[in-house]
C-alpha cells in the first residue's frame, strides 16, 4: 500500500468518560491506513486514551458543557495527534512518578497518564493556549528511530 500524503481527521466529543474509546478506534483505524504494525497502534490507542482522559477530567473538569476535539495529522512517515479541551487545561508538569512508591500504596495509584503517554509515542509537548483552553501534541513515527 503507497504512503498516504498529508490528511487530516477530526473527532468532536462531549467531555464523558468512556467517548476516549472513540478516539482510540478512529487513530487506530488511521494508523492501520497508514501501515503502523499492530503493537505501535496499540501503544498509541494507551496514549490518546490516557490524553483524552486528561482532557476530560483534569483540563474540561468533567464538564460534559465542554467537548474534546482530536485531530489526527497523517503524515508520510508519522501520525501527528491533538487532544484540545475546552476547560482550563492542566499547565505544570507533575513530577515524574515512583511506581515502587505507588505499588506500596505510598503515592496515589492515579498520576501515570502523562509519564505512560511519553513512553508511548516518540515526541509529547503540553500547550496552554492564549484562549484558556489547551492541547496535548503527540506525534508518533511509523518506524521508531
Amino acid at each position: 500500500m503507497e504512503a498516504m500524503s498529508s490528511s487530516t481527521v477530526e473527532v468532536k466529543m462531549p467531555s464523558r468518560l468512556g467517548f476516549e474509546k472513540v478516539a482510540m478506534s478512529t487513530a487506530a483505524s488511521v494508523a492501520k491506513l497508514m501501515g503502523f504494525e499492530d503493537d505501535r497502534i496499540e501503544d498509541l490507542k494507551t496514549a490518546i486514551a490516557e490524553a483524552c482522559i486528561n482532557a476530560i477530567e483534569h483540563g474540561n473538569h468533567l464538564d460534559e458543557n465542554l467537548n474534546v476535539g482530536v485531530i489526527l495529522s497523517a503524515g508520510k512517515d508519522a501520525l501527528e495527534i491533538k487532544v484540545i479541551d475546552d476547560g482550563t487545561g492542566l499547565h505544570v508538569q507533575p513530577p515524574k512518578p515512583d511506581i515502587d512508591r505507588k505499588m506500596h500504596g505510598e503515592e496515589d495509584p492515579r498520576g501515570m497518564g502523562m509519564f505512560l503517554i511519553q513512553a508511548l509515542v516518540d515526541e509529547v509537548e503540553w500547550v496552554a493556549d492564549s484562549r484558556g483552553s489547551s492541547y496535548v501534541r503527540l506525534v508518533i513515527r511509523l518506524h521508531k528511530h
